[in-house]
């Protein structure tokens, strides 16, 4: 198994097209020391930096939550607090021009515990408080799957529950937007979700959350009508927006980082073209981005790759389409000015 790195990646050199085309990366992390993160423990901004400045008119990115750099003490409620502050040091960095024209971190999505309804008010002000010109809001994983062998990262029905959701009202009221996480048999639950909290703009990521291995694997004669279904419901709510991208990762059933050299463009255009198609036929390009999910995604190719790739399916669309795709919606979505 091959499994990611730079020295690895490097077999794979592309020049970079269309150089010029503006970018707002909107989905990548930071961390340190992350032992269950191989091949990328650490994750800081020079390795951000390495990777965007390989070719691409990378103008800005947003910064998700990774639980990590979390504060030791204190209530346990308050500790993600200690994640933000910890990326608005690397946000203001960035921001002094010395690393590049990039404006990393230019948009910051937090962790908070949105089951603690109403009182989550305090949590999202101290998150507020600690990146008062860039925090956005926060990300809250609802997967949960009835086979054992998918990670649960929350308890089931929790887009349902009534405290919760109390919570998220929270959120709209503040004017902060939630980013989910789920598998793609839950996609109508978030279709419930967003249809109770009309005002709350939510974020879906990695397209919905396709699983092609495990209890999923070999199933795509089922899984992938489903997933399209999924996708087509919550494309019906106009405050659900879609990220495209997270395939590389193994769970969505591709084996590129398995290869002896990794993917280049062309072939990882051809692969995520269906994918990537149906999802913008759905939602429109304007509320449709283009994201790198790196480090996650870096276990399958490079990010210059990447994008080329992004850049080479979406050939077909007009310039007010792809400029949406790549940049614009994300720049609105997370309220990004230059």
């Amino acid at each position: 198994m091959a499994y990611g790195g730079n020295d690895w990646l490097a077999l794979t050199p592309e020049p970079t097209l269309e150089p010029d085309l503006p970018i707002c990366d909107p989905h990548h992390h930071f961390w340190d020391k992350r032992a269950d993160r191989v091949p990328y423990q650490r994750y800081l901004l020079p390795d951000l930096l390495a990777d965007i400045g390989s070719g691409h008119n990378v103008r800005s990115t947003v910064f998700i939550e990774a639980r990590s750099m979390y504060r030791a003490g204190g209530p346990e409620e308050l500790r993600a607090v200690g994640e933000v502050e910890f990326v608005q040091g690397i946000a203001a960095a960035s921001a002094s021009g010395i690393y590049g024209p990039a404006r990393v971190a230019a948009a910051i999505i937090g962790n908070a515990d949105l089951g603690l309804g109403d009182r989550v008010k305090p949590v999202l002000e101290a998150l507020q408080a600690a990146s008062p010109n860039r925090f956005r809001g926060v990300r809250r994983s609802a997967s949960w799957d009835a086979h054992p062998d998918l990670e649960r990262r929350a308890p089931k029905g929790l887009l349902a529950d009534e405290k919760f959701r109390a919570g998220a009202r929270v959120l709209a009221r503040m004017g902060m937007s939630m980013e989910n996480t789920l598998y793609f048999p839950q996609l109508p639950e978030l279709a419930d979700f967003a249809r109770a909290i009309p005002d709350l703009p939510i974020v879906l990521n990695h397209i919905g959350g396709l699983y092609r291995v495990g209890s999923y694997g070999n199933r795509d004669d089922e899984v992938i009508p489903a997933w399209r279904k999924g996708i087509a419901t919550v494309a019906q709510c106009p405050n659900i927006y879609l990220k495209l991208g997270g395939v590389g990762q193994v769970r969505y059933g591709f084996d590129w980082y398995t290869w002896e050299k990794p993917i280049g463009s062309e072939k990882l255009a051809e692969a995520l073209a269906p994918l990537m198609y149906y999802c913008i036929e759905q939602f429109g390009p304007d509320r449709c981005m283009f994201e790198s999910n790196f480090p996650p995604d870096k276990v399958s190719s490079s990010y210059n790759v990447l994008f080329n790739a992004f850049k080479r399916l979406s050939k077909g669309y007009g310039p007010a389409e792809r400029a949406a795709l790549f940049h614009d919606t994300a720049a609105k979505v997370y309220r990004i000015k230059y």
